[in-house]
């Protein structure tokens, strides 16, 4: 071993060169590559089958998402300005190259359905901009009398009327979504109020947001942990040499995600917090150790220095970096590539930061000298050793408050665990007051919702199904519970609402000829009328060709799992009615794609808990071998992921991508202070017979090293707090109380169950 520390310390310029070196090249690779990515479809497994159904059920019916820009006057709508800027804005959008013009609708593409003496008329609302009283106190009756309009293009307080303009998945770019705000803004006056909304805007905003976040996180986090290092190990060389390391994992993580076209997701922005803060811990432990050598040896040489540094802290570092990658690997049991990415490239970081520490750490040592020591009496040393001596003793004489307190911790927190619920709402990541949230809480007051979960009703190829009366009164039944015992629910739309429309206005406009009617050869006579006198096209997006399939749009106020989740339950209620006429209930569109979204985040977690829970406990009982080692071990990270569970259950912190990452930060960072705690207690027992003094003698060493890293780590979790999005700072808050848990847990109960087992005296005798 100590030739290949020799070897190790004699090039130490070589090291250096080499690790520079491809860190530039990966930091060319990041710049070339790197590229962010925020459309919710493409963080989702493509052969999942919800999700290959949802995709056929968008090629049948044309079911996109949406760009929402609302047109407001608090004078109302019906004047000549107001009816010109939603005409002429509309046939801009209608131009854009990635936009299809029948894909835009508005009160100016919309239908009107009429009747005459003729029977039945389909016209625009208007084509030319109305401007006498008279022509504009025609429009708002027309507007105001059909249901199919009023409240859905035009807001039943009428001041705001809005544009819809659905757009492909792999059209939306960074440069569009600008196009789209400038158009917008370009058509306010003093009177009109533009508003835009819509998922792509909600996914725009995020791109945009997520890397100027992480822009400002980095040097924040940068800074405090340097100047918190700083004041751990009282020397610049050693915080350098420790940030050196840390800088050129975020580099390599980064540079390898560029270099294989992973793209940047929302999450991933937290890649360098995380790495910045564990990545420390390496260089702790080992400067750590290095100031107790040379407070013994205050005459050794940096070589000598070096390699006792290397020859008792190597395996220690070795084993934390494993597990710690361990935790976060376990991250791909997910099937939500944000998670699965996030896990597969901190673990490359966590190793890469390994690497460094063993090998940049000691060259720096060699190039730039040991860092300075202060020197202290043996009186002074032995009293600097009293706070941890005293501690142990306490910890050790006090067994039963370690253990009660613990218990009683565990029950309160599987109390807690039970109010968890998941959330993928993309506007929930947003501060409540940011103009992203406050313009789509603007257009939920006024229309019916901004997120759509669309119920397809498939017959399974049977002909004309949705042209029976009785079946569509049972849909519109359904989509009137829906509207009125949900008020999550804003409105919906089908082939019912044209149904009762036609039926209305072929009946003198009578509202009580505003149902479907009893005969089945009435409906057919009305859809063939609608076809020879309307645009048929319009159908398609309601109903299929053969009249087998249906395609109902429900608009929610929400795109919380709850809110999505409470609709399904009352449309599945129906299952045995549809039943009974061959009907099959499925889902589509975004809103249901966020809901599965939210099943497999919480698949994920559980799997990835329980994984890497077992491979933590095997790995540790291989390291010790010992399989009680390996569960006394992961007493404190259990214990600690238990906490953080119960904490977001009572405090209503949901799952989401973001906080679902957590277990596997707490084992992946928190099982490191039980590794270099339980190698140093093995390593004391080697040597003293005297349990009590083993204890005090561990947590001089490594409960000291184990401090002074949960405070860098902290406080690097805690610059999470200034994000700009909420999940964000929920996880910096619990993460660092994950810290102080593990920590706590450490040294405490872990050391109150490994004194108690005995396993490495008895090894001894």
């Amino acid at each position: 071993m100590e030739k290949l520390l020799n070897k190790l310390l004699k090039a130490p310029w070589l090291t250096m060169i080499v690790v520079i070196t491809i860190s530039i090249a990966f930091f060319m690779v990041m710049k070339e590559n790197s590229r962010m990515e925020t459309d919710l479809d493409k963080y989702m497994p493509q052969d999942h089958p919800a999700f290959v159904y949802s995709d056929q059920a968008e090629e049948w019916f044309g079911i996109n998402d949406g760009i929402i820009v609302a047109i407001e006057n608090q004078k109302g709508i019906y004047n000549t300005a107001t009816l010109d800027t939603l005409k002429q804005l509309t046939k801009k959008l209608q131009k854009m190259p990635q936009i299809e013009k029948a894909d835009v609708t508005s009160l100016y593409t919309a239908d009107n359905i009429i009747g005459t003496e003729d029977g039945m008329n389909v016209k625009a609302f208007y084509k030319r901009i109305p401007k006498s009283e008279e022509k504009l106190n025609e429009l708002k009756h027309n507007v105001k009398n059909n249901e199919m309009t009023f409240g859905r293009l035009v807001s039943f307080d009428e001041t705001v009327t809005i544009i819809i303009a659905e757009i492909k998945d792999d059209v939306f770019s960074q440069e569009f979504y600008h196009e789209i705000l400038e158009l917008a803004q370009s058509f306010e006056t003093e009177d009109i109020k533009l508003h835009v909304a819509g998922r792509p805007i909600v996914e725009g905003t995020m791109a945009l947001l997520g890397p100027a976040d992480m822009k400002k996180m980095v040097p924040i986090v940068l800074l405090v942990i340097t100047l918190v290092l700083f004041i751990m190990l009282r020397s610049v060389k050693s915080t350098l040499l420790t940030m050196a390391v840390v800088f050129f994992s975020v580099l390599w993580s980064f540079g390898l995600m560029a270099a294989v076209n992973i793209p940047i997701y929302a999450v991933s922005t937290m890649i360098p917090v995380m790495l910045i803060a564990i990545g420390v811990a390496d260089g702790i432990h080992l400067y750590s150790h290095l100031q107790l050598f040379l407070r013994k040896n205050p005459d050794a040489t940096k070589k000598e220095a070096s390699i006792d540094m290397l020859q008792n802290m190597w395996k220690p570092v070795v084993m934390t970096s494993v597990t710690t990658a361990v935790g976060f690997v376990s991250l791909l049991t997910s099937q939500v590539y944000p998670i699965k990415y996030f896990g597969l490239f901190t673990a490359f970081g966590v190793l890469a930061a390994m690497l460094f520490s063993l090998t940049f750490i000691p060259a720096g040592i060699m190039i730039f000298g040991l860092p300075k020591v202060k020197k202290t009496g043996k009186n002074e040393t032995n009293k600097d050793y009293d706070l941890a001596f005293n501690f142990a003793e306490k910890v050790l004489k006090r067994k039963s408050v370690s253990i009660f307190v613990t218990a009683a911790i565990i029950i309160l927190s599987i109390v807690g665990m039970q109010k968890i619920w998941i959330n993928s709402s993309f506007l929930d990541k947003f501060e409540r007051d940011s103009d992203i949230v406050l313009t789509d809480k603007f257009i939920n007051e006024h229309f019916g919702g901004t997120t759509t979960l669309n119920l397809i009703l498939d017959s399974e190829g049977k002909k004309d199904v949705f042209k029976k009366p009785e079946v569509l009164k049972l849909v519109d039944k359904m989509q009137s519970q829906l509207e009125n015992d949900l008020k999550v629910v804003g409105n919906s739309f089908t082939l019912t609402d044209y149904t009762r429309r036609m039926n209305k206005v072929m009946n003198a406009d009578k509202e009580e000829f505003n149902t479907i009617p009893d005969s089945r050869d009435l409906v057919a006579q009305y859809l063939l009328l609608y076809e020879m006198s309307g645009d048929p096209e319009n159908l398609n997006k309601v109903v299929d060709y053969d009249y087998a399939k249906l395609n109902v749009t429900f608009q929610l106020k929400s795109d919380n799992s709850k809110a999505i989740n409470s609709a399904i339950a009352i449309i599945d209620s129906y299952k045995n009615d549809f039943k009974k006429h061959g009907i099959t209930i499925n889902y589509a569109g975004s809103g249901y794609k966020g809901l599965v979204f939210t099943d497999l985040i919480l698949e994920g977690q559980i799997m990835s808990l329980v994984l890497s829970l077992i491979i933590v406990i095997i790995l540790l009982s291989l390291m010790f071998k010992n399989f009680k080692i390996g569960l006394i071990g992961a007493v404190p990270i259990i214990i600690t992921a238990l906490i953080s569970f119960g904490i977001m259950g009572f405090l209503n912190i949901p799952l989401s991508t973001t906080t679902a990452l957590l277990s596997s930060i707490a084992i992946g960072i928190g099982i490191d202070y039980a590794v270099h705690f339980i190698e140093q207690y093995r390593i004391n027992t080697s040597k003293i017979d005297n349990k009590l003094l083993v204890a005090q003698k561990t947590m001089a060493h490594s409960g000291r090293a184990i401090s002074f890293n949960a405070i860098v780590v902290i406080a690097g979790f805690m610059v999470l707090l200034f994000s700009v999005f909420p999940p964000n700072r929920e996880l910096g808050a619990l993460v660092s109380l994950n810290m102080f848990t593990s920590f706590l847990g450490t040294l405490t109960i872990m050391l109150v169950l490994i004194n108690r087992s005995n396993i490495f005296f008895k090894k001894k005798n």
